[in-house]
């Protein structure tokens, strides 16, 4: 084997194998860990306040279930603009969806105008709207620890990646301590603005240093490529 096939065949295995060494790892800061993967797609039929789709695939998303009686959680909402969407709206593909019975909208609408006071991009907040009905069997679908109160809300926000898997902590943490966490909790101010905060932030890298990553290595081997293509010659 020529010097040129040997450093061909460095530069693809060498990714490979720095992934699984990390991949094997008892805990990366540099990721979180999937909860659950696959989870389902929200239905098409489900409507925003603008009437449009909305849709998890694709999309770095904090979703929560705000239940019948919105005006009441507003202060929740609020906590989790001040804290975390206002600390992130500019991040491409990231959303705050808030799913909510059908009933809801002008309290929804209500409380994103007051938004507007404290927020200069709302793009990314969505509301959809569905029956008491098909909000319960959606939230059971995650399979969650926690559970929708009877006007089908919940405190708790989950984190959801692009490829609609939950993430969230579970196993080691840094000292060492078994941990499990699935939500956050809205009512908490220092919850969101210490654990979500962080682990949204860990989200967000993930992907970022994955698109360098891409981009550097992409750039890199054709450029090796290149010369080796050309010293064969």
């Amino acid at each position: 084997m020529n010097k040129n096939k040997i450093i061909l065949l460095f530069l693809f295995v060498f990714p490979i194998i720095t992934y699984l060494i990390f991949a094997s790892a008892k805990h990366n800061s540099l990721f979180l860990k999937t909860i659950s993967e696959n989870n389902l797609e929200i239905p098409s039929t489900w409507k925003s306040l603008n009437g449009e789709d909305v849709k998890l695939q694709d999309k770095i998303t904090v979703l929560g279930f705000v239940g019948e009686d919105v005006t009441a959680n507003k202060s929740n909402l609020f906590n989790l603009n001040q804290k975390v969407y206002n600390k992130y709206f500019g991040f491409k593909d990231f959303q705050f969806v808030m799913i909510a019975p059908k009933g809801t909208e002008q309290d929804c609408l209500d409380i994103l105008d007051q938004f507007k006071m404290f927020s200069t991009d709302l793009s990314g907040w969505h509301f959809v709207f569905a029956s008491n009905e098909e909000i319960e069997n959606y939230y059971k679908s995650f399979n969650l620890v926690g559970q929708l109160d009877d006007k089908e809300g919940t405190a708790e926000v989950i984190l959801v990646d692009k490829e609609r898997n939950h993430r969230g902590r579970k196993g080691v943490n840094k000292k060492g301590e078994q941990e499990y966490r699935e939500s956050y909790n809205t009512i908490s101010a220092a919850d969101l603005h210490n654990e979500m905060s962080d682990d949204v932030k860990i989200l967000l890298r993930e992907y970022r240093l994955a698109l360098k990553k891409n981009k550097r290595k992409d750039d890199f081997r054709d450029k090796i490529t290149e010369e080796v293509e050309k010293n064969n010659k």
